[in-house]
């Protein structure tokens, strides 16, 4: 793949060098042919604009709460989507961006965490928040993984064993 990769540039390369040489200097002073096109909105290799979550939730234990939804918390108290709390869980997303912690970490290797049971529910975010991609896995299934889950409710609903 890698070797692919190299040939074809290596061959694009060699064909400007070739246009350019046969062209003369009147190319690099030319217009080009086509518009270039719009790029992403990028800051610093992160995206910008507004917080747009996918959050699917299951087995909560409470059929109401369990599914997909889609959450989107814009500039200056903009809510959309189809989250049940979507007001609330915006406001909690502010709150957490203005801590330092992300809450979409997952838990860090090597740490301890009560073995205790949290109920089988389970959900994954994916998305972006605070202009960097999100794609996180949650479940309840020890102390560290119930403390993320709660840290993040009501952006995930609450969910008891």
């Amino acid at each position: 793949m890698l070797r692919r990769i190299v040939t074809t540039a290596t061959a694009s390369a060699a064909a400007l060098t070739a246009l350019t040489a046969f062209a003369g200097a009147s190319v690099a002073a030319a217009q080009p042919l086509l518009p270039p096109l719009p790029l992403p909105p990028l800051l610093g290799g992160e995206l910008a604009g507004e917080d747009r979550l996918t959050v699917v939730v299951s087995e909560t234990g409470n059929a109401r709460t369990d599914g997909r939804y889609e959450l989107e918390c814009g500039p200056a108290g903009a809510v959309g989507g189809n989250h049940p709390a979507a007001d609330a869980a915006c406001d909690r997303l502010d709150e957490l961006a203005r801590g330092t912690e992300d809450p979409f970490a997952p838990v860090d290797r090597g740490v301890f965490c009560t073995q205790q049971a949290g109920g089988p529910a389970t959900a994954r975010v994916t998305g972006v928040w605070q202009g960097h991609r999100v794609d996180a896995s949650f479940s309840r299934q020890n102390g560290c993984e119930i403390h993320r889950w709660n840290n993040l409710t009501p952006v995930l609903p609450s969910a008891g064993a």
